[in-house]
Formats: structure tokens, C-alpha cells, sequence
């Protein structure tokens, strides 16, 4: 096979790239606190008290619009050229998504396949613990209703088959994102996991660190009769982990994944129209806190209040009414 040179781009970080990363954190950060005091207190609070089912998809169809904004600028105003390859991802399907953790934010890039599948305001994730105390954003988590680890299976286990208790419905869309290396890849930690698995006659992996399996099994466990694509996250993972790393490796050597170019571009009027929704909403939002009724100034305030009190103590009010479900039994 021939192997072809990989031409890497200038990552120089020029003033002007400075300034459009700069810019780009303010857009997310000033329209993510509209979007959470007004338009997510609403949908994952007071809705979730009449229906959890409708509440999702009010907070989907909100915080979907602001999800849009990462990709849009990632993709449209950066340039940035985002290549995928493999197999087809099921666009309606309810699905596990396990993927290695190359760097802190890569996590972010699972947003520009979810926009395309139409499920960005379903994606859930399984993360740390301590970005659930970033200003803003944790309450965000929340909402979206991400689980919270500590990364110590004594204290994670009963979190999280409680939050996948309620994943079970099946008229509820869901992406839930694990990533069973359970950080992210730096030299240290590649050499520690080698050593691990030499000593343990396991894998010794070269691009990745060894997955922890208590969480992938749970998830499989507790989400067994609900997923969809069972076949996917049935293969056992240690084994997944070793072809992605032989995967790696041809990747580095070839410059390129097989069967590349398996999803379109984003489409520039599906982004158009998610930022368009955001500015309305964010502008009014932002009319009625500043130039409106002192009323929405204590709105404000008591919203804020909640969400850091809800985040800190992973608080979500349950229905009044709840659905029951009705067995009858035919002679």
C-alpha cells in the first residue's frame, strides 16, 4: 500500500486566530446564560414538573439552536475541515457512542456529527465531576442532563444507574457519549497505562489508554432493553480499543482513516437558521432583563440562584402526574 505524505497545516497562533478563539468563547458564554436563565429554568424546570417527556424535548429544541453555534464556527467562520469516516451513524436511532479521549475538548467535536443526524440536543455525556462547578456551563450540564463522576466507582456506581434509570423511555431520543479511557491522553499517562497492562496481561496500547470497563458494562446493563443499536456496543470493548489502536497507527503512517468522507458538509441553511433562532430568543432575553419590568430582574436572580443550588446538588423536580403503566391480562 502506498503511503503518502501528510502536509500539516501552520498552527501558528497568529493575533488574528487569537481574536476569532476570543470572540468566539464570548458568542457561546453570553448567549449560554440567556439561553439557561430563560429558556432552559423554563423548559427543565417548570415543564419537567408536568412531563419529563416534553421537557426534553423543549430543552432539545432550545439549547439545540445554541449547541448550532459551535460547529457553525468551527466549520464556517474557522475553516476547520471536519472528516469522517467508518460506518454510517443510525440518525433516529437510541445509541451508545464510545469513543477514545485524544484531548480535553474533543468531546465537543461529537456536536458537529449530532447536528447532522439531528440529535444535537439529545447528546449526553458521561464527564468529570469538576466541570460541573464551571461558571455558566455546569449549569448547562445539568440541564442537558449529563451524569457527573468522581472517577472512583464506590461513590459513581449508584449516580449512575440512577441518572440511566431515567434514560429508559423509549420515545426519547438519546446520544449518550462515554469515553472509557475516563481522560484524556497525555505521554504520562500513555506510559503508566503500558506499564499497567503489561503487569496485568492486557493490551498494550500505543495511541490509547486502556479503557476502564465498570462504566461501559453498567451503561450496557442498564440500557440493554432501550438501545437500538445493541450489535455496536455489544463487542467487547478491551477488543474494540486494541483494532482502534492498530487503526491509529495506520492513520499516522497513511495520513488518513479507510472509507473517509462518510458525512457531508454542514449545511450552511441548517446553521443559518439554528443562529437566526438564537439571536431572537437571546435578544429578547436580553431586552427584558436590561430595559423591561424589574420583575425580570428577579426572575434573573431567582433562576440564578436555583441553577447553582440545582448543579451543586444534582437536583431535577419529578412530575406530578406520573404515566402508570396498565397490564391486562387476557384468559
Amino acid at each position: 500500500m502506498e503511503v503518502k505524505d501528510v502536509e500539516m497545516r501552520d498552527r501558528t497562533l497568529t493575533p488574528a486566530r487569537l481574536f476569532r478563539g476570543l470572540l468566539c468563547l464570548l458568542v457561546l458564554l453570553l448567549t449560554a446564560f440567556m439561553m439557561l436563565v430563560f429558556y432552559g429554568f423554563i423548559s427543565a424546570i417548570f415543564v419537567r414538573v408536568f412531563s419529563i417527556h416534553y421537557s426534553r424535548k423543549a430543552t432539545s429544541f432550545f439549547f439545540g439552536s445554541w449547541l448550532a453555534v459551535w460547529p457553525f464556527l468551527f466549520e464556517k467562520i474557522n475553516k476547520t475541515k471536519v472528516i469522517f469516516s467508518g460506518e454510517m451513524v443510525p440518525a433516529r436511532e437510541r445509541v451508545l457512542i464510545i469513543a477514545n479521549h485524544r484531548t480535553e475538548v474533543d468531546w465537543m467535536y461529537l456536536w458537529d456529527l449530532a447536528i447532522r443526524k439531528g440529535q444535537l440536543g439529545y447528546i449526553k455525556y458521561i464527564l468529570k465531576s469538576s466541570l460541573m462547578k464551571l461558571p455558566v456551563f455546569g449549569w448547562g450540564f445539568h440541564i442537558l442532563e449529563f451524569i457527573s463522576v468522581e472517577r472512583k466507582w464506590e461513590v459513581d456506581e449508584s449516580t449512575m444507574r440512577q441518572m440511566l434509570s431515567t434514560f429508559k423511555d423509549d420515545h426519547d431520543p438519546l446520544w449518550l457519549a462515554l469515553f472509557p479511557e475516563g481522560t484524556d491522553f497525555t505521554e504520562q499517562k500513555r506510559i503508566r497505562s503500558q506499564k499497567y497492562a503489561a503487569e496485568n496481561g492486557l493490551p498494550i496500547l500505543k495511541n490509547l489508554l486502556l479503557p476502564k470497563t465498570k462504566g461501559f458494562h453498567t451503561c450496557v446493563q442498564d440500557l440493554r432493553q432501550c438501545l437500538d443499536a445493541e450489535n455496536e456496543v455489544a463487542n467487547w470493548l478491551m477488543d474494540t480499543f486494541s483494532n482502534k489502536d492498530q487503526l491509529l497507527d495506520k492513520f499516522h503512517s497513511q495520513g488518513h482513516f479507510p472509507h473517509e468522507g462518510t458525512e457531508g458538509d454542514l449545511s450552511t441553511m441548517k446553521c443559518l437558521v439554528s443562529i437566526t433562532t438564537l439571536m431572537v430568543l437571546t435578544s429578547l432575553s436580553t431586552y427584558l432583563t436590561f430595559f423591561s419590568s424589574i420583575w425580570f430582574k428577579i426572575y434573573v436572580l431567582f433562576a440564578c440562584s436555583y441553577l447553582a443550588f440545582a448543579t451543586r446538588f444534582n437536583i431535577r423536580p419529578m412530575p406530578i402526574f406520573r404515566r402508570k403503566k396498565i397490564v391486562l391480562k387476557l384468559d
